[in-house]
């Protein structure tokens, strides 16, 4: 009876260990689940810090436009495509931005891979491109793609981030959505600053480089009139540089405005010709690394924009 009682305690115990390594092995096995990071890819600046911001320490965020480039006519290197096929999350603006995202999303195996287009459910305005940009898709080119320059429509865009994210990671739902929410108040108030601030003034025309500012135009009341269209990169023919500058003298426009990726040549050009002086207004396309490592981000260049804005027109 002994050597039968001493036999079953054996096996019991044996049992017992078994179990509890599958257990431990089932608890490990969810931590690492739990523990792993997001890998998320974003299309340019804009798309990386509304990404930054919504996905905190839960995501691995990487840029797919390097940083200080002009992303309008960019394009992904096979890297960047083998980089996507082991992405859990792409993020991309949409409405004509990305003029290669069709066709490299088209050609990824990742079935898992999460793809947001920031702009949808956004009211889109039509763009006036140059003859030039004509021959790229006709649906590309017909909206303005520069959504995120309207605080509302930034805090759309940072939604749908935030839903991508908790389709993408369901057990982190509620950090995404207090990290949306926390972001949401703080749009509001930059959008109660712009409205404080340019209700008052009454000259609205402004000049700028490229047509970049329609949708922050359109919030707040003001006259966007851009030297060139759509794209950063096409240079402006003498008939429209002579349209600029009377339209400058007529309108007592003293301020040019510039962008940080552009030459700002054309503008000072400008300038000189009808006697004002230049300043920089940030589409928020692309930042350098210096300044994102000085904490420059959204936030910060807009309000650097409205001081830009208050200083031109008031």
């Amino acid at each position: 009876m002994k050597k039968v009682s001493m036999l079953l305690i054996l096996f019991l115990m044996a049992i017992g260990v078994t179990l509890t390594g599958c257990t431990s092995n089932n608890t490990n096995d969810k931590t690492n689940s739990e523990n792993k990071k997001l890998a998320v890819y974003s299309s340019f600046y804009a798309m990386y810090d509304f990404a930054k911001k919504i996905g905190g320490d839960k995501i691995t965020i990487t840029n797919l436009v390097p940083a200080g480039t002009e992303p309008h006519d960019w394009e992904p290197s096979t890297k960047d495509i083998n980089n996507l096929e082991k992405a859990d999350v792409l993020i991309y603006n949409g409405a004509g931005m990305e003029h290669w995202i069709k066709k490299v999303v088209g050609t990824l195996e990742n079935k898992k891979l999460v793809t947001v287009e920031a702009s949808q459910g956004i009211n889109l305005i039509e763009g006036h491109e140059e003859e030039e940009e004509k021959e790229k898709d006709a649906e590309e080119s017909k909206y303005d793609p520069h959504v995120w320059m309207n605080p509302q429509n930034a805090k759309k865009e940072m939604e749908n981030i935030k839903n991508a994210l908790v389709k993408a990671d369901e057990s982190n739902k509620k950090y995404y959505e207090d990290n949306y929410n926390k972001y949401a108040k703080q749009i509001d108030e930059l959008d109660k600053e712009f409205k404080d601030a340019i209700s008052n003034i009454k000259n609205k025309d402004i000049i700028v480089a490229h047509q970049a500012f329609g949708y922050l135009c359109k919030q707040y009341g003001l006259n966007q009139v851009s030297i060139e269209g759509l794209s950063a990169d096409s240079e402006p023919d003498p008939t429209r540089m002579k349209e600029i500058i009377k339209f400058a003298e007529e309108h007592k426009v003293k301020t040019i405005f510039f962008e940080e990726l552009v030459s700002p040549k054309v503008s000072e050009t400008i300038a000189k010709e009808v006697g004002a002086k230049t300043d920089m207004l940030n589409p928020l396309e692309g930042l350098s690394d210096k300044e994102q490592a000085e904490g420059k981000d959204y936030f910060t260049v807009m309000k650097r924009n409205l001081e830009s804005l208050k200083a031109a027109l008031g």
